[in-house]
């Protein structure tokens, strides 16, 4: 009686794995979006939410502050008002999430780069001087090359004020004293003997 026993244990343990290879879930039933679908009267099987549903996470209503995107285009500007508030905002997160790898004033020499890793792009080269907010956002939001994403890591808001930041950086790695205020040309040349 052992031996028939024995037999049919290691007949199980010799069809069980190769019983567990189907692909059941993999081939599962299911409508793709958007199929057609003779369950329903309308023929479609996406179906409206019930009323109080509520979503998770992030509702992204606004596409220029969320998506960066104005008419579906790139946004050429900010959608917040550019403040000396808004600048000391992006100054310390580009100081915190970008100059490991930018440097301090962007020309793509941070620490991490003085160490052996690749450069990344200098913010001052025509191309990136040329790019747009939005661009910059998009770029913060999604990652570029070898540069992960940061929407995990920064909130809209901050992402937009880094983009300002940016911006600001650019020009003044740039300007001329004809930029400059009046008022405030006296402040260029205090330091100066």
């Amino acid at each position: 009686m052992k031996r028939p026993f024995r037999k049919a244990l290691l007949l199980m343990l010799l069809v069980a794995p190769v019983a567990s290879c189907r692909q059941d879930m993999y081939d599962e039933p299911r409508y793709e979006p958007l199929e057609s679908s003779p369950l329903f009267d309308d023929g479609a099987s996406a179906r409206p939410l019930p009323p109080g549903t509520v979503p998770v996470g992030h509702l992204r209503d606004d596409d220029h502050l969320d998506r960066a995107l104005v008419a579906g285009e790139p946004a050429p500007d900010l959608p917040l008002t550019l403040t000396p508030e808004l600048l000391a905002r992006g100054r310390r997160q580009f100081n915190i999430f970008c100059s490991p790898c930018h440097g301090a004033a962007g020309y793509g020499d941070g620490m991490v780069v003085r160490r052996g890793f690749p450069p990344p792009p200098s913010f001052h080269q025509p191309r990136l001087r040329a790019a747009t907010p939005g661009y910059l956002f998009d770029v913060i939001t999604n990652g570029y090359g070898i540069m992960y994403s940061y929407a995990a890591r920064l909130k809209p808001e901050d992402r937009w004020a880094v983009a300002g930041y940016v911006k600001a950086l650019q020009l003044s790695q740039h300007a001329r004293l004809d930029d400059v205020p009046e008022s405030e040309r006296p402040r260029l040349t205090e330091g100066e003997s």
